[in-house]
């Protein structure tokens, strides 16, 4: 079976660090690119950053370029978002999924195998 998990959520006080964990089990996911999205309450589904499989090329979302970095551990078989300077528009449940890497979009529609998601606050 197919499954992401995401992990590593919290909260953090303004100007704080956080590292997501998304763990594929059920698939190698080496060979897949994975995105890494958010929602907020009341808010649409946004892209934050993407890895590719081929290369390790990264895409990030203009909200989150110079804090967020994405990277990938193949032998444990995950994907990490480390996050830095956050805000408190950060705030949002955070998903990962595998799709297709684009360079300059990242489009939940057209993404799969969604985990349950992991919860960032960002509040003092």
């Amino acid at each position: 079976q197919v499954q992401l998990v995401e992990s590593g959520g919290g909260l953090v006080q303004p100007g704080g660090s956080l590292r997501l964990s998304c763990a594929a089990s059920g698939f190698t996911l080496e060979y897949y690119a994975i995105g890494w999205f958010r929602q907020a309450p009341g808010k649409e589904r946004e892209g934050v950053s993407c890895i590719s499989a081929s290369d390790g090329s990264t895409y990030y979302a203009d909200s989150v370029k110079g804090r967020f970095t994405i990277s990938r551990d193949n032998a444990k078989n995950t994907v990490y978002l480390q996050m830095h300077s956050l805000k408190p528009e950060d705030t949002a449940l955070y998903y990962c999924a595998t799709g297709p890497f684009r360079r300059s979009t990242l489009l939940h529609d057209e993404f799969d195998h969604w985990g349950q998601g992991t919860q960032v606050t960002v509040s003092s």
